[in-house]
């Protein structure tokens, strides 16, 4: 008797929930209010300052009348909305969904805008994993591919710099923590990485440096001279250059750049 009591009263909040539920969707099933009343009620809740209740107005209207145009403008406005109330995963679920059904809508670029500062604005630290910050790229890199005359371009290029000197930061923090275990091989490959794809950032400058010191200790001179040589010529008063040829200078050998080198060739295009 004990028992049944027990379950009893365990499945009573389980039926509550599922009432609760069902009444819901009855509920929304039953609401027949016309498409632009409920949009011009979110408007209105939105203009009030009521954004929680305006997000929950334009999710309604989405449900209700999926596809509409009135649908179409409630995922701009929900992409906004939750986007101001720093619900940033809402935000890129609305802004995907939007550029998925609606591609060629001018309307898209300020989704690819609103989906790359919300990964912007998680971007970690640079000793933490860069998802985030890759992700923020991408939708920046998409938005300026697709649309490279919309007004939210110019924005979108500044951010993907600094996005790219982020991620250009943390290879250069592996690389150099191989290079500390003197795991020359692994270090090389997270500086190849910076001179092939950040070249462009201020790490570059390190990364031939670097490059430099981890070929010189292997032993392969000729790479080491040619990163030191592709330094120097870019970078002729940079600290990191003097540096490079010091060290080359105590083995009794000088900069020398070879042109088969795959340092030469990345730097053919500057």
């Amino acid at each position: 008797m004990k028992n049944i009591l027990m379950l009893a009263v365990l499945a009573a909040p389980l039926a509550l929930g599922a009432c609760s539920k069902k009444d819901d969707l009855d509920e929304l099933a039953l609401n027949d209010t016309p498409a632009d009343v409920l949009f011009n009620e979110g408007l209105a809740l939105r203009a009030q300052g009521k954004l929680r209740d305006s997000t929950e107005k334009f999710e309604e209207l989405d449900k209700l009348y999926p596809y509409s145009e009135y649908s179409k403008k409630s995922l701009v406005n929900l992409a906004f909305l939750n986007y101001s109330r720093g619900k940033y995963t809402e935000t890129v679920t609305a802004a995907k969904r939007f550029v998925t059904l609606y591609p060629g809508d001018e309307d898209s670029a300020y989704m690819l805008y609103l989906a790359g500062q919300s990964y912007y604005r998680q971007m970690p630290d640079i000793t933490r994993d860069q998802g985030v910050t890759l992700k923020a790229g991408q939708a920046f890199s998409e938005l300026i591919q697709r649309f490279p005359d919309s007004e939210y371009s110019p924005d979108a290029e500044k951010k993907l710099r600094i996005i790219k000197d982020q991620l250009g930061g943390k290879e250069m923090q592996v690389g150099r923590f191989y290079l500390k275990k003197r795991n020359y091989i692994a270090g090389i490959n997270r500086f190849k990485t910076v001179v092939v794809d950040y070249q462009t950032t201020r790490h570059v400058e390190e990364a031939l440096f670097r490059l430099t010191e981890a070929y010189y200790a292997l032993g392969v001179v000729n790479e080491a001279q040619t990163a030191a040589a592709v330094l120097g010529h870019n970078y002729p008063d940079s600290q990191w250059y003097k540096d490079a040829y010091s060290l080359l200078n105590k083995g009794g050998y000088e900069p020398s750049e070879d042109s088969g080198s795959w340092i030469s060739r990345a730097f053919k295009s500057i």
